[in-house]
């Protein structure tokens, strides 16, 4: 058999949620069935770390789709020219981009439907892509997957899907993310904090990551005192303008705010671990990764009690409305007690084995396995 996967997002040192789903389940994938002749179409010479095993064939096709235009000539020619050239028996994407007409049983992967809710999160000209074509992604797909029921209802109810057609398929947590040593930790807050208690925010800054009111609240916390506590915010910049820039830069406390960018994986997991919680009041996830990561490094958690972070954080969560700032740092301050805390990361170690990426592909394999042999 021959399955041809999207892997365009597996780049070194630029993955994001999305990319670490299509990584972890397909090498997984890849190891599980040997018999199986996997072809990665990547838009760009790719890393050999990505290759992973000889029943790999890497395809490198044209151009590389890093907007609309490009997002069109890649799925609708590039893909469909493979596919075809290839004698596919089976394609998955696992980021959602597809054909509209594609050539073989098709398994599209929607992680969320945040551009259908919110018309300000994405740029224009990628909001008017999204919106004009998934819906017929997900109608012209063999099966579609997601990654929570959440995801799964709201898919159904937005596009008219019907529910039997949807297999949810969870995502997992990347192996990094552990418990630290108390030595451990010390160097990773020497290094980021000068030493300082910290709590994190963790994720690419986007409108709806919701970080503008994070500050709101932080400036919060900080008038009840904690005057050695800092904000780590860990994430690339897509977005800094208008109320965030705003409340960023009216902030009474903002030298207390440290933000490093992007940091590679081996730290990420070090100062997830060495915080003293995780916050994470987005407005909408179709899964929240960091908070299962935030789980695996024993951190205690803090998300919105909105879309799919209940069904995610169970009852190891302390859960806000993201809207108001005076929920967000109410939590922060319970979240301060150790004994509390401690109690938080307990029910963490039960809710998280619940996730795994072994488990991710496993449900993967099975989804591509029905779409197979859908008539």
């Amino acid at each position: 058999m021959r399955i041809a996967i999207n892997t365009r997002l597996l780049l070194k040192g630029k993955m994001d949620g999305i990319g670490w789903f299509a990584a972890e389940t397909a090498r997984r994938m890849v190891a599980a069935h040997p018999d199986v002749e996997f072809f990665f179409l990547f838009d760009r010479k790719p890393d050999p770390q990505f290759l992973y095993g000889p029943n790999v064939r890497p395809v490198v096709l044209c151009p590389q789709a890093r907007h609309p235009l490009l997002w069109h000539l890649f799925f609708e020619w590039a893909v469909p020219w493979a596919l075809r050239h290839y004698k596919i028996d089976l394609y998955l994407s696992p980021d959602g981009f597809m054909p509209l007409h594609p050539k073989a049983p098709t398994l599209t992967v929607i992680h969320d439907l945040n551009f259908e809710h919110a018309s300000d999160n994405l740029k224009p000209s990628h909001q008017r892509y999204m919106t004009r074509n998934f819906p017929r992604f997900a109608h012209n797909a063999t099966r579609v997957a997601t990654v929570s029921e959440y995801s799964k209802k709201d898919i159904a109810a937005t596009y008219g899907i019907d529910p039997k057609r949807i297999d949810v398929v969870y995502d997992g947590s990347h192996d990094n993310y552990r418990p630290h040593t108390d030595a451990e930790k010390a160097a990773i807050r020497n290094r980021y904090t000068g030493g300082n208690p910290y709590i994190i925010f963790i994720s690419t800054i986007l409108k709806r990551k919701n970080l503008t009111n994070l500050l709101r609240a932080f400036d919060r916390v900080k008038q009840q005192g904690h005057e050695e506590l800092k904000l780590l915010v860990v994430g690339s910049r897509v977005w800094w303008q208008d109320e965030l820039a705003e409340a960023y830069n009216t902030m009474a406390f903002r030298k207390d705010v440290i933000m490093p960018g992007r940091v590679e994986p081996d730290d990420l997991s070090a100062l997830l671990s060495a915080a003293q919680m995780l916050v994470y009041p987005s407005y909408f996830e179709g899964f929240g990764i960091p908070i299962l990561e935030a789980m695996y490094a024993e951190t205690a958690v803090v998300a919105s009690r909105t879309t799919s972070m209940p069904e995610v954080g169970g009852d190891a969560a302390l859960y806000v409305d993201p809207a108001d700032p005076d929920s967000i740092a109410e939590a922060i301050l319970r979240l301060d007690d150790a004994a509390f805390r401690a109690q938080m990361i307990e029910k963490g170690r039960r809710q998280r084995r619940l996730f795994s990426w072994d488990r991710s592909a496993d449900l993967l394999w099975n989804s591509l396995m029905k779409t197979l042999h859908t008539t």
